[in-house]
């Protein structure tokens, strides 16, 4: 049978009422105390608390196997069992991987986003100059996307997706580039590199299309297309040949030999690539092949003193590619 509480009254062992809480809580008997004495009281017990009888655990765990499962008192066999399985999915992401099926469909590669940059890349294979330009007339929205205007040797007229009301002289807008620029088949001109759109020539200025300048296409500078300048394609300076001649020195400044150089008796020749720009002064110089100590320095800086005669492009001077050599010789 379940057991009751039982309280002790009057040394007389009663059963408890559960109504007997009930008008506790509802009507303490603290009510009927004035406050002081049971301040007094709580503080008294506080200062000393009254002593309790011990209290006795009369109860004691007991294991429950169904609790601990299979894995109580076989932790070594555990710890195996889930290496074994480790190791087999290992094996397994191995094996699917070595599959050629698999191996095929890993080469395949998605593009998310490609834009078609053949308009403003050059043939490496041939001795092409490079180049580019760019333009606009300050419109709002940017380059609507297009085919390139056909290409000439002199450019009069530059390339306009939205035209002037009653021109004065009307022409076929052109560009000046290499015949072989690859294009897009639109009914429209406009940037091959831009987003179909509003038609708009473009935030950039002087004619043309693009956000550059100068009445070619894209964000360069010049009657070309792409990120370079005067004309022409491919980004950058133009390089010898295809119509462009190679700049020449008008006056050279002899290099100074380090003092760690000269101690070491080092001699030898430092190549140097540079772009030579419309004015005949060096930019860009870069090292080719390197002597060291502190003779690489002393080349760029003897270089960067020297002036050229640009090279020109249909009579027109541009920036060209050229590489210098720059000897060190001991007497």
């Amino acid at each position: 049978m379940p057991e009751q509480e039982v309280n002790v009254v009057d040394n007389k062992t009663t059963p408890e009422n559960p109504d007997t809480h009930l008008e506790h809580l509802l009507t303490p008997a603290s009510l009927d105390v004035p406050w002081y004495r049971t301040f007094f009281k709580t503080v008294k017990e506080a200062i000393n608390p009254p002593k309790l009888p011990p209290l006795e655990v009369t109860s004691k765990p007991v294991e429950v196997e169904e609790m601990w499962g299979w894995y109580h008192g076989n932790e070594t066999k555990s710890g195996l069992y889930s290496l074994l399985i480790h190791v087999g999915v290992v094996l397994l992401i191995l094996w699917i991987g070595s599959l050629k099926p698999v191996q095929q469909f890993a080469k395949e590669r998605i593009v998310l986003f490609a834009p078609d940059l053949k308009p403003y890349l050059s043939n490496p294979a041939k001795d092409q100059a490079h180049g580019g330009g760019g333009g606009g007339t300050r419109s709002p929205l940017d380059a609507s996307k297009g085919k390139l205007p056909k290409i000439a040797p002199r450019q009069f007229t530059p390339p306009e997706v939205v035209h002037p009301p009653d021109p004065k002289l009307p022409m076929a807008p052109t560009i000046v580039a290499q015949a072989d620029i690859p294009n897009i088949n639109a009914p429209d001109l406009g940037d091959p590199l831009s987003k179909l759109g509003v038609p708009s020539n473009g935030t950039g200025l002087g004619g043309g299309i693009g956000t550059g300048s100068g009445g070619g296409v894209g964000p360069g500078k010049g009657p070309g297309v792409g990120p370079g300048s005067g004309g022409g394609f491919g980004g950058g300076a133009y390089r010898i040949g295809g119509g462009v001649s190679p700049p020449s020195v008008l006056h050279k400044v002899e290099p100074e030999y380090s003092e760690e150089a000269r101690k070491a008796k080092w001699q030898g020749t430092v190549v140097l690539q540079l772009v030579v720009d419309d004015k005949g002064r060096p930019q860009n110089l870069k090292i080719m092949r390197s002597l060291g100590l502190g003779l690489d320095q002393k080349a760029i800086e003897a270089v960067e003193k020297w002036t050229f005669k640009p090279g020109m492009k249909d009579g027109k001077p541009v920036p060209v590619i050229a590489t210098i050599e720059v000897n060190f010789r001991l007497l």
